[in-house]
């Protein structure tokens, strides 16, 4: 519920002011799309196995889960990748040749990071490695326990996860602490001045949200992708069922967590927020930046 309400609101917001955005806001709305159609497509088969204490489908929507889910989780990893990268050619480069990053360019980017994810997604169904329900049985994924005495399989595991997790997430750590230690020196040139210039501080700002993004996508991806490796070269026996059941929830939160980073960090995105309630004539009081002591959540958020 979290996911489809809030990730709606930062289309709808995108939406209102198409206008108005530019190319590098693209990749965020981007990132709504895979989060969103991550939720819908999947989430509600997977609640109603958990009810029913099995998977329901057999192994035709096992594999419609198991590929959908490894689609979205790349396009997100890669839509991730390709912001840290912006931001660093941004942060890096002067105003004139940063007009160079265009919509167009922007949007052909994104066209390769779906076909990127599509072409691994696919892989498995043309046997390069294999699609199955997870331990816990109520959930289905790459087979990670199948790879144990397979070359093929191990390769395949090899090549994604180096291609599609670890040289992704290289280098957006490496996009990031070059951000930050651009940022650090241009601060230290102005500390001198009195008043650090709005531009510096939008960059602080844009730089330590789209920080956040990140970390909390790979914070929650970490746990299930240990564990995955795990069940690689363990039988799937040595660990509970339950255990297995908390990475692959906490992975599926991160679908979650984006619009809150954007509503704490964006004013932009807030007052649309506040313009689509009030169009809808609803209120959510979650969103509501009232500082009364009779809504301590209402403080943290507007603090």
């Amino acid at each position: 519920i979290l996911t489809i309400l809030g990730n709606s609101a930062v289309l709808a917001a995108a939406v209102k002011r198409s206008s108005l955005l530019k190319s590098p806001e693209l990749l965020t709305v981007n990132l709504a799309v895979a989060d969103i159609g991550m939720a819908v497509s999947m989430y509600p088969l997977a609640i109603a196995s958990a009810w029913n204490h099995a998977w329901l489908g057999g192994d035709a929507s096992c594999i419609y889960y198991a590929l959908l889910g490894f689609l979205f989780g790349v396009c997100s990893m890669m839509t991730l990748c390709a912001m840290a990268v912006i931001r660093f050619l941004l942060t890096n480069t002067s105003k004139s040749n940063s007009n160079k990053i265009t919509k167009n360019a922007v949007c052909i980017l994104i066209i390769f990071i779906w076909l990127y994810s599509l072409f691994w997604a696919i892989l498995p169904l043309v046997g390069w490695g294999y699609y199955g329900p997870e331990p816990f049985g109520i959930s289905c994924t790459i087979a990670w326990s199948k790879f144990h005495n397979s070359s093929n399989g191990f390769s395949f595991i090899l090549s994604m996860f180096l291609l599609c997790t670890v040289l992704p997430a290289l280098t957006i750590v490496a996009c990031y602490l070059g951000i930050a230690w651009k940022v650090h020196k241009a601060y230290q040139e102005i500390q001198n001045i009195d008043r650090i210039p709005n531009a510096a501080k939008l960059e602080k700002k844009l730089t330590l949200m789209a920080v956040l993004i990140s970390v909390g996508f790979l914070s929650s991806w970490t746990p299930y992708a240990a564990a995955s490796f795990w069940s690689i070269f363990n039988s799937s026996n040595s660990i509970q069922p339950f255990v297995t059941l908390l990475p692959c929830l906490f992975a599926k939160s991160s679908t979650a967590y984006n619009p809150f980073i954007y509503y704490i960090f964006s004013k932009t995105f807030r007052r649309e927020i506040k313009q689509l309630q009030c169009c809808c004539g609803w209120r959510v009081p979650f969103f509501s930046t009232d500082g009364s002591a009779e809504n301590p959540i209402s403080m943290m958020w507007s603090g």
